[in-house]
C-alpha cells in the first residue's frame, strides 16, 4: 500500500512538470512575442522621435526666417517713415516758401490795383471831358438856324479842336515814349520793377517784425521759463529714500547663524545659487547680510530667508521651495507697481512688458535716489510744466514716467540708457514724440519737439532738489574743494567759498585788479570751467563779489 501510494505521487509530479513545462515554454514564445513587439515599438517610437526632430529643425528654421523677414520689414517701416519725415520737412518748407510768394503777389496786386484805379479816374476825366465836347456841339447844332451865318466859323474851329486833339494825342504819346528812352524802361519793365520794390520794401518790413519779435522772445524766455520751473516744483512735494546695495536680514539669536549655513556650509551655497545673491554671516551680532547688485534679487533672497528663519526648516529643498515662491510675489508685486504708478500719472494704454519694467524701477537707485520715485516725480514735473506752457500734458507725463526705463533693462547694453529706453519705447509703438523725449533727455539724439526740453528740465529738477540725492562723503568733499580750486585760480581773486551743498561758489576778487566789467567776465570764465572739468548733478551758481570800501574818521 505504501510503495503504490509512493508511486502515485511520483507519476503525479511527473505530469506536473510536463505541464510547468509547458507553460514555460508558452511563457517564452509569449515573451519572444512582447520583445519583438517592444522593439517594433522602439523602432517606431525612434522614427517619430526623428520625425519630431526634424520638424522641430524646420520650425527653428521657418522662425528665424520669420524674424529675419519681421526685422527687415521693420527697418523698412522705419526707413519709410524717415523718408517720410524728411518729405514733410521739404514740404513745410515749400509750403513757406509758397507763403511767402503768395504774400509778395498779393501786395504787387495791391499795387497794381492802386496803378488800376489812377488809370481808371484818368480815363474818367477824359470821358468827362469828351461829354463837354458833345454838349459843346449839341449847342451848336441847337443854334445852327440863329447862326447860320457863323457855320462856316463853326466848322473851322471843330476843325481845329480835331487837329488840336490829333496833337494832344501825339504830343502825349511822344512824351511816353521820351519817358520811357529816358528811363530806359519800357511800361511793362516799369511795373515789374515797381512791384519786386515793393516786394523788397515789404520783406524788410517783415524782417524787422520778425527780429523785434526774437528780440522780445529773448528778453522773455527765461523769466518765463524760470516762472514755468518754479510754478511746477512748488506744486509738487516729494519724498526722498536712499537705498544700499547690501540688506541686513535680523536673527532671533546668534545660534540661527549656523543653521543658514548649513552642514559644511550645503545650506548657504543652495541658498546662494538659487537667489544669485551673496550672503555674509560675520561677526555681526544677530544679523546675517544679503548683498547683491541687482535690487530685486536681494530683495528676493532678503525675504525668502526672512520666511525660512521663521519657519525654521532650512534645507535644500525647502530653500528652492520658499525661493520660487517669494521670487512669484515680487514678480506680481512689480506688475502691481507699475499699474499703480501708471494709474496714478492717468497714463492709459502702456504696454504690459512698459508696466512690468516700470515696476523694477521699485527696486532700483540712481544716486541714492529711488529709480520708480524719481521717474513719477519726473513725470508730475513735466506734466505741470507742459500745461503751464499749454502743450500735451498727457505725452509729458508718459515721456516722464518712461525717461529712464532703459537703466532696468535685463542684461549687458552697449548703449546709454537713453537711447536703449527710446529704442524699447518704439518697439512697444510708443508716440513718436514720446520716443524721442526720452532719448534725448540727456542730448544723445536731437530733440524733435517741445516735449523733449521739458523732460530733460524735469528731470534736472528732480534731481538737483536738495536731499534727493545721496553722495558719498568723500566724493562730495572732493567736489567743493574742486570747485573753490577752480576759482582760486583765476587771477584776482582773493577768496572763494562754496555754499548751498555746492550748489553756488561765491568768489570774492581784490578791487584793485579787478574791475566791475572785469568781474562779469571772471563769473563767466569760472562757470564755463566747471562745465568743462567737474562732473555734477543740477546747476551751480557762480557769484564774483567786488566790495570797494570808503572810510573816513571824523576828529
Amino acid at each position: 500500500m505504501a510503495v503504490g501510494f509512493i508511486g502515485g505521487r511520483v507519476r503525479s509530479g511527473g505530469t506536473a512538470a510536463a505541464q510547468f513545462e509547458a507553460a514555460a515554454r508558452r511563457a517564452e514564445d509569449v515573451a519572444a512575442r512582447a520583445e519583438a513587439e517592444a522593439d517594433r515599438f522602439q523602432e517606431r517610437a525612434e522614427a517619430a522621435q526623428s520625425e519630431l526632430a526634424t520638424a522641430r529643425d524646420e520650425v527653428r528654421r521657418r522662425r528665424a526666417r520669420l524674424e529675419t523677414r519681421v526685422a527687415e520689414v521693420k527697418e523698412r517701416h522705419q526707413k519709410t517713415r524717415d523718408k517720410l519725415d524728411a518729405a514733410r520737412a521739404r514740404v513745410d518748407k515749400k509750403a513757406k516758401r509758397v507763403a511767402a510768394r503768395e504774400s509778395a503777389l498779393e501786395t504787387a496786386a495791391d499795387a497794381l490795383d492802386a496803378l488800376t484805379a489812377a488809370a481808371e479816374r484818368r480815363r474818367a476825366e477824359a470821358d468827362t471831358l469828351r461829354e463837354q465836347v458833345q454838349g459843346l456841339a449839341t449847342s451848336v447844332g441847337r443854334r445852327q438856324q440863329e447862326l447860320a451865318g457863323r457855320e462856316r466859323e463853326v466848322d473851322e474851329l471843330q476843325a481845329h479842336l480835331d487837329e488840336a486833339t490829333a496833337r494832344l494825342d501825339q504830343l502825349v504819346k511822344e512824351h511816353l515814349a521820351k519817358l520811357e528812352q529816358t528811363a530806359s524802361l519800357s511800361r511793362e519793365e516799369a511795373r515789374d520793377r515797381l512791384v519786386a520794390e515793393l516786394t523788397r520794401e515789404a520783406k524788410l518790413e517783415a524782417a524787422g517784425a520778425v527780429k523785434d519779435a526774437r528780440d522780445e522772445a529773448k528778453r522773455t524766455a527765461q523769466r518765463e521759463a524760470t516762472k514755468v520751473i518754479l510754478k511746477a516744483i512748488q506744486r509738487l512735494a516729494a519724498t526722498a529714500t536712499i537705498e544700499h546695495t547690501v540688506s541686513a536680514v535680523p536673527l532671533k539669536s546668534d545660534d540661527m547663524k549656523g543653521r543658514v549655513i548649513g552642514r559644511e556650509g550645503r545650506n548657504i551655497r543652495a541658498f546662494e545659487a538659487a537667489t544669485g545673491v551673496e550672503v555674509i554671516v560675520d561677526d555681526t551680532p544677530d544679523a546675517v547680510l544679503v548683498s547683491g547688485f541687482d535690487p530685486v534679487r536681494r530683495e528676493v533672497a532678503r525675504l525668502a530667508l526672512v520666511r525660512l528663519l521663521d519657519d525654521g526648516r532650512i534645507h535644500p529643498a525647502r530653500i528652492e521651495e520658499v525661493v520660487e515662491a517669494t521670487r512669484e510675489e515680487i514678480d506680481a508685486e512689480i506688475v502691481e507697481a507699475g499699474e499703480q504708478a501708471a494709474l496714478d500719472l492717468q497714463i492709459h494704454g502702456l504696454h504690459p512688458e512698459l508696466i512690468r519694467l516700470v515696476g523694477r524701477m521699485k527696486y532700483r537707485a540712481s544716486y541714492g535716489q529711488n529709480l520708480l520715485q524719481h521717474s513719477v516725480e519726473t513725470a508730475k514735473l513735466a506734466g505741470l510744466m507742459a500745461a503751464e506752457l499749454g502743450l500735451d500734458a498727457r505725452k509729458a507725463r508718459r515721456a516722464g514716467l518712461l525717461h529712464d526705463i532703459g537703466k532696468v533693462i535685463e542684461g549687458d547694453l552697449e548703449q546709454p540708457h537713453a537711447i536703449a529706453g527710446m529704442e524699447l519705447a518704439r518697439q512697444y509703438k510708443e508716440h513718436p514724440d514720446v520716443a524721442n523725449a526720452v532719448g534725448a533727455h540727456h542730448d544723445e539724439v536731437p530733440m524733435a519737439t517741445p516735449i523733449a526740453p521739458i523732460v530733460q528740465a524735469a528731470d534736472a529738477a528732480s534731481g538737483a532738489r536738495p536731499g534727493a540725492r545721496r553722495e558719498a562723503l568723500e566724493r562730495y568733499v572732493q567736489r567743493l574743494k574742486g570747485l573753490e580750486g577752480i576759482a582760486s585760480d583765476f587771477e584776482g581773486v582773493l577768496q572763494a567759498y562754496a555754499i548751498q551743498a555746492g550748489r553756488e561758489i561765491r568768489v570774492v576778487v581784490d578791487t584793485e585788479r579787478v574791475s566791475d566789467a572785469v568781474a562779469e567776465t571772471l563769473a563767466r570764465d569760472i562757470s564755463r570751467r566747471i562745465e568743462r572739468e567737474m562732473e555734477y548733478p543740477g546747476q551751480i551758481k557762480v557769484t564774483v563779489i567786488r566790495e570797494v570800501r570808503a572810510v573816513a574818521v571824523a576828529r
